[in-house]
């Protein structure tokens, strides 16, 4: 899979869905293609300035690399898009990007783990043909009471996640800060001589 075969099979998607459809999207790299690579620290010093008066700033070339970055990521929200995105905003479509590592907040995990799992128990040739026959009708079995039970699982996850996150906010407030003392301190060395 790569980006481009992807939006392709997106476009041919899209006019199935309805308005406003939400597509759930992890971080696979042929989901993020960007529409434009913005200039970051290895970047060459002459692209960073390219890049940033095409986009009508007026740099001082005699400005270093940490110099520039600061005006890159100023302007970066404006020009740091992702292509499928753009594609379903203009079909009156939502994408929502889970966050990374997170695959147990996307329910497609479950079904593709149990149509995976048909297949490894009834695979008995394993021969191509059977293996793509197996896949079809593994993934016939995923009905709607099964979709319906992968999403409550992720909303279980989610709210498990929200729970430990309280939890955590409850056991950090009630600790004392720490505090380190880095270098020496006048009044501790007084109180040694003492």
């Amino acid at each position: 899979m790569n980006g481009e075969c992807f939006r392709e099979w997106l476009e041919s998607v899209l006019p199935r869905l309805k308005d406003n459809a939400v597509i759930v999207m992890d971080n696979a790299p042929y989901h993020s293609v960007k529409q434009e690579k913005c200039p970051n620290v290895n970047t060459r010093k002459a692209d960073i300035i390219a890049w940033l008066e095409s986009k009508g700033e007026v740099v001082d070339r005699s400005m270093v690399i940490r110099e520039l970055i600061p005006i890159v990521n100023r302007l970066k929200p404006m020009y740091n898009k992702y292509v499928i995105d753009e594609m379903v905003k203009s079909h009156n479509k939502n994408i929502l990007r889970l966050p990374p590592y997170h695959c147990e907040f996307n329910p497609i995990e479950l079904a593709w783990s149990s149509i995976k799992n048909y297949v490894r128990k009834n695979n008995t040739t394993f021969k191509l043909h059977d293996v793509n026959r197996l896949l079809i009708e593994g993934i016939q079995r995923v009905d709607s009471e099964m979709w319906k039970n992968f999403i409550k699982h992720v909303v279980d996850e989610e709210d498990k996640l929200w729970k430990m996150d309280i939890v955590v906010d409850e056991l950090t407030a009630e600790q004392e800060p720490c505090v380190l003392n880095l270098g020496p301190d006048d009044s501790d060395s007084e109180s040694d001589s003492d």
